[in-house]
């Protein structure tokens, strides 16, 4: 990872550009992606396992592990580079949810984005949390998230216990939740941030 200034002068992580492969390596990590892809879209995320995945790949299922390592690393893979997208337009991108906008305005623009990102990007995001559900606190995007809302909070609400707040905010838009309030009670991503943003008024109060 390294350092992305805010409008805040707040470093945030944000995915380096992968070092170089050499060409055989490259094919490989692409072979594996994209069996992992087809099984995902084909079967849903339960036939997403190293052994299926390698079998699809045509590739050694111990060269499966050591790219990547176990299942839900393989499949936060898969979102990386709809991820460094996300990043860039919240770190650098239009206001509200890039700079030059008051705090409030991109925290709540940020949330209403990663809504929207989840929701868009579910049945992924799910099969990772399922295969690791505490692998996302440490993963490079929610580091990166949660800084980014630390650093605005302190600048709307210094007073606040901004350690918790900023993961009791992101508890909002865990694929899981979104999952279920969108796949099991019909409610859509546009009602959600809508509370989202009643939440954020309490807030600001």
């Amino acid at each position: 990872m390294r350092d992305a200034g805010n409008s805040a002068g707040v470093g945030i992580p944000v995915p380096d550009q992968p070092p170089p492969e050499r060409a055989d390596a490259a094919r490989n990590r692409r072979r594996i992606l994209d069996a992992a892809a087809r099984l995902l879209a084909d079967q849903g995320p339960e036939a997403v396992t190293m052994n299926a995945v390698a079998q699809i790949a045509g590739i050694g299922v111990g060269t499966v592990y050591r790219r990547f390592g176990d299942v839900s690393q393989l499949l936060v893979a898969l979102l990386d580079d709809r991820e460094r997208q996300f990043q860039q337009a919240f770190l650098a991108g239009p206001a509200p949810l890039g700079p030059d906008a008051p705090p409030v305005d991109r925290l709540r623009a940020f949330l209403h984005a990663l809504t929207d990102h989840v929701a868009e990007h579910m049945t992924i995001m799910l099969a990772a949390e399922c295969a690791s559900p505490l692998a996302r606190y440490t993963s490079g995007p929610y580091l990166a998230w949660r800084l980014h809302i630390a650093t605005l909070l302190r600048q709307i609400r210094p007073d606040a216990d901004i350690d918790v707040l900023a993961d009791l905010l992101l508890g909002l838009t865990t694929p899981t939740l979104i999952g279920h309030l969108t796949t099991q009670r019909d409610i859509t991503p546009g009602r959600i941030k809508a509370s989202i943003n009643q939440l954020l008024d309490n807030l600001q109060g």
